[in-house]
């Protein structure tokens, strides 16, 4: 990778090092506080899953008792895995989440296989879906009774989409704070949701909660699958963990925004699906496509069609949130020489990482209107649970490799362990359930074994290649006015 050259409009301080025209440093400054990390956090678990589809731990589950013991117990093994994420936020105070972690523990190789996935599939798949929905979401009203155009979807989902990552290369601190408020819009949906629930439940409308612990149609070997479907409702967790750098005091911030947040999380899941059972039969729940609408159907009259631009305002945030997070894994990898070095550079007066937000740009639209993204996020979570069982073991691993590495935040080891156990069980699971497609996200990750060798360890190109690469780097780096950052 070659050496980039500092744009000439930028000047030097006393020590040589890279500072813009009006004297301040270029640097991603300490901007996230605890109200933002738990913007961050809930605003990104609490996507359209808990208002679109829970009916999947229903089913998997049995009973209505049993699929709310599901709920509970996966926010518990959630916050087992976040805590997880904070003791190694708190000792290991880079940026970059899974990717940094695995590279301190295990070295870069596996570092690099994991953003090898990320960049070429997972993360492209994942944003695709989220964007998709916030499109199909917010033209729904518009729309009601006719469905929506599939093409209007598509170029609404790109119109949100970049103005995602508009807001993200123009300032953090924008980010932040419309993610606090993206956060707040969610809190209202589920507000929506639980207070009717809760007010017909306290009426005594309990008949759906008859009965709710038969275990007649319980089957062991259906509760993974419902653990699975949990799990991944609570994904997110680990997003605060990718902007470590620009947290304000993170021995004291990320373990509370982490505790703060999954309460909350944990909380609100219960509470609308009580809401849900409240109002609705199971029968009536696993034949909707839609739960929340349906909900808002049945007991909030011409309100309903507020229900979908909450949904769409919800997606927003998980698309907000997971680039703000995202883009710090590609600005890392390229201070560690895994990518191009214009990747980890910084915007002269917006301090924002704008190569590192738009790497995502060009394949995400790509999946957006060609490609079958859905088997694609068939396999997204063998590997995000992969490679997070893979961390978690790393935390252990390093307790004894590096024994006197400062821990302002300590778990007791049998957290780890738990959690760690549990997604190599689902990993283990989702081989066994679906091959074909969990076998292509495995294929997928080994390719990042040649391209390793051959583009890093080797790092042999022909000089014509190389030449060719760093004018694409200098040329980029001057389009977006970027330079290295101060260290």
């Amino acid at each position: 990778m070659g050496k980039m050259n500092r744009r000439s409009t930028k000047d030097k301080d006393a020590n040589g090092h890279p500072s813009a025209s009006n004297g301040k440093k270029v640097e991603l400054g300490k901007k996230v506080t605890l109200l933002s990390g738990i913007s961050v956090i809930t605003g990104t678990i609490i996507g359209a899953g808990i208002f679109i589809s829970p009916k999947g731990i229903l089913q998997h589950s049995g009973s209505v008792g049993m699929s709310l013991i599901v709920w509970i117990a996966c926010g518990v093994l959630s916050l087992f895995g976040a805590l997880s994420y904070a003791e190694l936020g708190t000792c290991i105070r880079k940026s970059g989440g899974h990717y940094t972690y695995l590279l301190e523990a295990f070295g870069p190789e596996v570092a690099f296989i994991n953003l090898w996935a990320n960049l070429v599939a997972i993360r492209p798949a994942g944003m695709s879906v989220i964007s998709l929905a916030f499109g199909q979401y917010i033209l729904e009203p518009l729309f009601t009774p006719c469905g929506v155009p599939p093409l209007a979807v598509k170029l609404v989902t790109a119109v949100g989409l970049t103005s995602v990552m508009f807001t993200n290369s123009m300032s953090v601190t924008w980010t932040a704070r419309i993610q606090v408020v993206l956060t707040f819009c969610k809190l209202v949906a589920v507000i929506f949701i639980i207070f009717p629930g809760l007010y017909y439940l306290f009426k005594g409308e309990t008949r759906n909660f008859e009965n709710a612990f038969e275990l007649n149609k319980v089957e062991i070997s259906s509760l993974p699958l419902a653990f699975y479907s949990g799990m991944y409702a609570y994904a997110g967790w680990f997003y605060l963990n990718f902007v470590t750098e620009e947290i304000d005091h993170p021995e004291r911030t990320v373990p509370m925004a982490i505790c703060i947040s999954m309460g909350i999380v944990t909380t609100c899941y219960v509470l609308i699906n009580l809401a849900y059972y409240t109002v609705m039969t199971a029968d009536e729940i696993l034949s909707s496509e839609a739960v929340a609408v349906t909900f808002a159907n049945k007991v909030m009259g011409d309100l309903s069609l507020a229900v979908p631009v909450f949904v769409a305002l919800s997606c927003y945030g998980s698309m907000n949130g997971s680039l703000l997070a995202l883009s710090r894994t590609f600005l890392v990898a390229s201070r560690e020489r895994q990518l191009p070095e214009v990747y980890s550079m910084i915007h002269l007066r917006r301090n924002t990482p704008i190569p590192a937000v738009l790497i995502l740009y060009p394949l995400t639209l790509l999946q957006l209107f060609v490609g079958n993204i859905y088997s694609l996020l068939n396999f997204m979570s063998f590997l995000r649970w992969l490679s997070i069982g893979v961390v978690v073991v790393g935390l252990v691993y390093l307790r004894y490799t590096q024994p006197d590495l400062p821990r302002p935040f300590k778990v007791p080891i049998f957290i780890p362990v738990v959690f760690s156990l549990t997604c190599f069980f689902m990993v283990f699971l989702s081989l066994y359930s679906d091959p074909i497609n969990t076998g292509t996200g495995f294929a997928i990750s080994l390719t990042g074994i040649p391209a390793y060798y051959i583009f890093i360890h080797f790092d042999w190109k022909p000089k014509w290649l190389k030449r060719a690469l760093d004018s694409i780097n200098r040329t980029l780096q001057i389009l977006l006015e970027v330079v290295p950052a101060d260290q």
